[in-house]
Order: structure tokens, then sequence, then C-alpha cells
């Protein structure tokens, strides 16, 4: 037990730090293979910020835990909302601009509705699987016709100032090359550590990737949001947020369900995915009403983090009862 537990902090350590060295190196070797700014900036960082919960979940699919896929997913997405944009909140108010509204939101509101559908028949099968990654190929395909229509994009600039921008081909190639490595590494770890304590406390792999382990995968996009924020970027704040939400649930569900087609645990879908769901709402509520009107309020971000803080407790409560 108590080596699960070190293998756990340890893997953390390394998931978040690797992620940060992954994202400068695919940054960098993007920007040197001439990649337009707005792929760099968002969907590099996207991804990237994204690259945590997608190797965490693939790893526990390909070990038959996708219990533990699914809950690192929706966890993820259910933190991203109420405790990094919360949080990032309260350390400062979050000015929201049109781009964000009017095109970002809605393509994060999609998928969110593209995840649940896939969930809805209580199996995630391979053809729900194709379906969300379909739909990420078309988020991505998006993207990548946005860079060309608008190549000088201002939420493209804010998102590529707060990368690296190494100049020199073989340091950023092999920093992409380690992080990735160590990412990989860092994943195995976590994972094992995770199933390991759920054994030991007779606690569902649903619940550990619901709340420890989606923290945990979270951390970069904390660290990517209160970065943008004390830059005075605050679309980016919220981009990131939606851009990891985006790949979350098309890309990290669809990948666990292409490996390891399984049944869904009804909680995921009665509580956690309806979580989810309302979360994203009140984050797209928050957003419209900030454009033009002022910005997400401090007190908003108490709202977000004490509705995640009450939903760890609702869990906290399931186990204990």
């Amino acid at each position: 037990m108590l080596i699960a537990v070190g293998g756990l902090i340890v893997g953390l350590v390394l998931l978040t730090w690797s992620a940060d060295k992954f994202i400068d190196g695919a940054a960098a070797v993007a920007q040197l293979l001439g990649m337009s700014p707005l792929l760099v900036g968002i969907l590099i960082v996207g991804f990237g910020t994204s690259a945590p919960e997608m190797l965490v979940s693939a790893i526990a699919a390909l070990q038959g835990e996708p219990d533990l896929a699914l809950g690192n997913a929706l966890g993820s997405n259910i933190a991203n909302i109420g405790l990094i944009v919360g949080i990032t909140a309260i350390l400062a108010p979050i000015t929201v601009h049109s781009r964000v509204v009017s095109q970002e939101m809605p393509l994060m509101l999609v998928a969110t509705g593209l995840g649940v559908l896939a969930l809805t028949n209580d199996w995630l099968g391979r053809g729900d699987a194709l379906l969300l990654l379909g739909g990420l190929a078309a988020y991505i395909g998006f993207g990548v016709w946005q860079s060309i229509r608008s190549p000088h994009d201002s939420l493209a600039d804010e998102a590529n100032d707060s990368i690296s921008h190494e100049q020199n081909g073989w340091k950023a190639t092999l920093a992409l090359v380690f992080g990735l490595l160590v990412l990989l590494a860092s994943s195995r770890l976590l994972v094992w550590s995770a199933t390991e304590i759920a054994m030991a406390l007779g606690i569902s792999e649903l619940i550990i990737g619901l709340t420890v382990v989606a923290l945990g995968t979270s951390l970069p996009e904390l660290a990517a949001s209160i970065a943008s924020v004390r830059k005075q970027q605050h679309d980016m704040a919220v981009g990131n947020v939606i851009g990891s939400n985006v790949f979350n649930i098309l890309g990290v569900v669809g990948i666990a369900g292409l490996i390891h087609p399984s049944a869904v645990a009804a909680d995921a879908l009665g509580r956690d995915a309806l979580v989810m769901v309302l979360l994203s709402g009140a984050l797209a509520v928050l957003c419209y009403r900030a454009v033009g009107r002022g910005a997400i309020q401090r007190w908003h971000g108490a709202l977000l983090v004490a509705a995640y803080l009450g939903y760890n407790a609702s869990l906290a409560m399931s186990v204990l009862g």
C-alpha cells in the first residue's frame, strides 16, 4: 500500500513535469516546421494538456480497467471547469472575448453532447468510439481551416505567447521525445498505483479515476490557466479548459472505447456525466454573460470551486456509505 501511494505521488509529479516538456517540445517542432500560430497555440496546447489523460486512459483500457479510463475523462472535465476555472477566476476575474463564446464554447458543448450520447446505451463500444474520434477529427479539421482563414488570430497569438519558442531543432526534438517517454512511464506508474490503492481500500476504479487520477492529470491545465491570467491572457485561461475538455471527451473516451469496449457503470452516466453537463452549461452561461458585461468574477469562481468540492464530497459519501 505504501509503495502504491509513493508511486502515485511520483507518477503525478513526473506526469505534470513531462507534460510541460512535451508541450514545449511539440510546439517548438511545429513552429520550426512552419505550422501556423493558431494550430500551434490551440491544437498543440489543447492536445498537449490532454496528453496525460489520453495516455493514462489508454493504458488503463489496455490493462482491462475501463472504469478507470472513463472516470479519468469525466473527472478531468469536471475538475477543469469546477476547480481550474474556479481557482483562476478567484485569483483574477477572467475577461472573456467574443471568439471563445462564438466558436470555442459551442464546439465544447457539442463535444459534451456527443460524449453523453455515446454513453446513453450503457455500453461504450467501438462504434461509439469511432463516433467520438470522428468528432475529434472534425474539430482538428476545423482548426486547420480556421488557421488558413485567419492566420493572425488574436487568441492564437495569446496561446503562442504562452509556450516555449525554442529555435534549436535538436533541442526541441529531444524535449518532445523525452517528454513523451516520461509521460508514458509516469502514466503507467500512475495507473498501477491507482489500481493497487483502489484494490487495497475496496474503492471502485471509477471513483479513483474521477478523483485522484483526474485531479493529477488536470494539473497541466491548472498551470496553463494560472500562467495565462498572470500574463493577462484571459481568453487563454478559458480557452485552455475548453480545448482540453473537447480532447478529453472525444479523444480520451474514444481511445478507451476503441481499445476496450465495455459496459458503462450506472453512476458514470446518472451522476458523473450529469455533473459534467451541468458544469459545462454553467461555464457557457458565465462566458456568454461576461462578453461585453465584464468578466467571470471571483464569486463566480468561488461557486464553481464549491460545486467541485460538493461533488467530491458526494463521492466520498458514496464510498463511506
